[in-house]
């Protein structure tokens, strides 16, 4: 009989679901191994040789990390309910006008609600995952806290978890740094993995190239596309673009338009297929409306709450006011001026190092 419980732990191959596995072993869980796969490299293309989660090699490496440890490992296929929903939500929101974040809603809507539903079939009281983040309980309310190494912090991600998914969720990394969790691998005797780099790509656009991604997906969409207007905020063209689909909010480089100064994108408006372009201080925005909400430490947002909130994933974050509208509805009032609000990305709040909630970006 194991000390704490079942586990299920979500093993991708890597050093950091490895190491977790490891240590729910050390802490007297009875672990059970799961890795799924979630895409399939043949159906996207893309120049990159395979590599990452759902490889051969990686998901060859979890086996063989429960084989040494003595526990169970199954591997689960949810590529058609991955693809279904996170990449053809991705596609969808470029040709919106909308720049995604597919790993807050993989995570939010399908990792969560497949390791749940198989820890349920396999008897598993809870799941616990690579991320490096913390999970607090206060006034009988789950919510996510800031990791210990702020270079691997993870919480961004992890808004959209609901107060079951939170309570049953263990993440044994959240107080350790990046350095630590190599150190224990080797000592594990896994001195190779030890070495394994990083990966920050998008799952399904190995390459990092999602406009060639777009491309594959959806033919023909270059050549319709094609010959849009840039404009200028007083609506004046300035210069033919490849598509409106391939670019983003903020967006600098890569525009391949010279107007003898910095220009941005600030507005893409998909019905006339139009790019406004401008300087970078009309990119300045004082607030935005947030959809979508998900709140993890407190049921309803105080009136006029301040939070520090992040609109990107390495966004360091600005001091704004919350007021919230509705059930899923905040508007965000910055106490400074803010760069950068694309639609379609994830705003997420904190109080402290506590995640208070977030949700996605509409104007």
């Amino acid at each position: 009989m194991s000390k704490h419980g079942r586990v299920l732990v979500a093993m991708s191959g890597g050093i950091d679901s490895t190491v977790t596995a490891m240590l729910m072993h050390e802490q007297g869980y009875e672990v059970v191994g799961i890795t799924m796969k979630t895409w399939d490299y043949a159906n996207v293309g893309g120049s990159k040789k395979e590599t990452g989660c759902c490889s051969l090699d990686s998901i060859n490496d979890a086996r063989q990390v429960s084989v040494d440890m003595g526990f169970s490992h199954f591997i689960v296929d949810i590529r058609e309910e991955f693809g279904d929903y996170v990449i053809e939500n991705f596609i969808d929101e470029y040709l919106a006008g909308r720049t995604p974040n597919p790993c807050v809603l993989c995570n939010t809507h399908i990792k969560w609600s497949a390791l749940l539903k198989r820890a349920d079939a396999l008897d598993c009281e809870f799941i616990a995952t690579g991320h490096y983040a913390l999970i607090k309980e206060e006034n009988g309310r789950y919510f996510i806290s800031k990791a210990a190494d702020p270079l691997k912090d993870q919480s961004y991600v992890l808004w959209g978890l609901g107060q079951e998914n939170l309570r049953r969720s263990r993440f044994p990394l959240g107080g350790m740094t990046k350095t630590e969790v190599r150190r224990l691998a080797k000592e594990f005797g896994y001195e190779e993995l030890s070495k394994k780099g990083e990966s920050y790509e998008i799952c399904f656009v190995p390459d990092n190239d999602y406009r060639s991604f777009l491309k594959r997906q959806v033919p023909g969409l270059e050549e319709k596309l094609k010959g849009g207007k840039f404009v200028n905020t007083k609506g004046e063209v300035l210069g033919e673009h490849q598509g409106y689909p391939f670019y983003t909010i903020g967006q600098r480089k890569g525009l391949g338009i010279a107007l003898g100064y910095p220009a941005f994108v600030l507005e893409i408006h998909p019905d006339t297929n139009t790019v406004v372009l401008g300087t970078e201080e009309e990119l300045v925005r004082n607030g935005m409306t947030v959809g979508q909400l998900n709140l993890q430490k407190y049921p309803h947002l105080p009136e006029g709450l301040e939070a520090l909130t992040k609109i990107r994933y390495r966004d360091p974050g600005a001091f704004a006011k919350l007021y919230q509208r509705s059930e899923d509805e905040v508007r965000v009032e910055f106490q400074g001026h803010v760069k950068g609000v694309a639609p379609g990305q994830s705003a997420v709040f904190y109080e402290g190092d506590d995640l208070i909630g977030g949700g996605i970006i509409l104007t």
